[in-house]
């Protein structure tokens, strides 16, 4: 189908249906097929160079322009998920390049006047572009992109195997290098667990929270272009729900006041309920209740994949031997 965009240019789309297939990654967990199926997100930016002024449309001068995106040198044609667009080398009255045709899907075809041109494809967060100059006359040579991306899938366990829903579970997706002053510059936030996030290959620098408080871990990924990784974080932490109880095992006392401290004495979290709960990173904690203008804690210790309730007592006495024998066991 090919569609006018305006008076000097018209875009065509041509889609079909493949499945792409790809060898493992190596140092990561697993390679699995690389879908192409869900909505691109936007490409990058354009970089604008000094331009040679684009001719005024005539029906007798459109030009066929045929372009196409392979994910390595060696690939074939993708025929989904892909976004294209074209951009005029002038700048508007706002300073961006203004935006000629878009097309989605696979292969694309534009008609264009002769003159320049910026194409730029994306494929999720990866993407490519390059300068096109259609010529007046004479053959216009098929525009082939290589974008050298891949992708990877995030999930992680708490422990050594303990499943972590993935509600309570979101990475963040960095540069690896690092800047001058010491930060990273952010890819994507907010990825959820077993989604399919695509990138340019090299080396990325993933951040996984699981809760809201402290079980944060950070790794360094490898992302390979044509192939798919899983990729599976160790979380050294456990969920825990908190309890302030007149016996072991007995009702939560409502209306209580929690403050868990490290054993250095910092605030890690606050909250108020009978039995909140929260994830913490393993290590020794301090549990404080406040109820009814009382104070009570407790020693105890956070293991990774453990996940327990926390039981202050109102027998201070009976707390520090709680806490002693725990220690005994450990």
């Amino acid at each position: 189908m090919r569609m006018r965009i305006r008076p000097a240019i018209a875009a065509s789309l041509a889609a079909a249906s493949l499945a792409l297939s790809f060898a493992p990654a190596g140092a990561q967990d697993t390679v699995e097929s690389f879908s192409q199926a869900t909505t691109p997100l936007k490409g990058g930016k354009i970089t604008s160079f000094n331009p040679i002024i684009t001719g005024e449309a005539t029906p007798t001068n459109l030009r066929d322009v045929t372009c196409e995106a392979l994910l390595t040198k060696d690939g074939q044609p993708m025929q989904h998920g892909l976004t294209w667009r074209v951009f005029s080398p002038i700048p508007g009255a706002d300073g961006k390049l203004p935006l000629l045709a878009t097309s989605e899907g696979g292969s694309a075809a534009f008609q264009l006047v002769p003159g320049e041109y910026f194409v730029n494809v994306a494929f999720g967060r990866a993407g490519a572009t390059k300068k096109l100059v259609v010529p007046g006359e004479g053959t216009v040579d098929k525009q082939v992109m290589v974008l050298d991306a891949g992708g990877i899938m995030l999930n992680a366990v708490s422990g050594s195997d303990v499943r972590i829903p993935p509600k309570e579970l979101s990475f963040s997706v960095y540069a690896a290098e690092v800047r001058e002053d010491g930060e990273r510059n952010l890819v994507m936030d907010k990825v959820k667990p077993n989604s399919v996030v695509r990138l340019n290959a090299g080396t990325y620098h993933v951040v996984s929270d699981y809760g809201t408080v402290n079980a944060v871990i950070r790794a360094d990924i490898q992302v390979e272009a044509g192939k798919l990784t899983r990729a599976t974080i160790q979380h050294r932490a456990a969920k825990l729900t908190l309890k302030l109880v007149s016996e072991p095992g007995g009702e939560a006392i409502a209306d209580t006041a929690w403050s868990i401290l490290t054993s250095s004495g910092d605030t890690v979290s606050e909250s108020v309920g009978a039995f909140p709960t929260l994830v913490l990173a393993e290590g020794s904690y301090i549990a404080i209740a406040r109820n009814k203008n009382k104070i009570y804690q407790r020693d105890f210790q956070v293991k990774a994949g453990v996940n327990t309730d926390v039981e202050v007592l109102l027998d201070e006495k009976a707390n520090e031997q709680k806490a002693a024998a725990e220690d005994v066991v450990d």
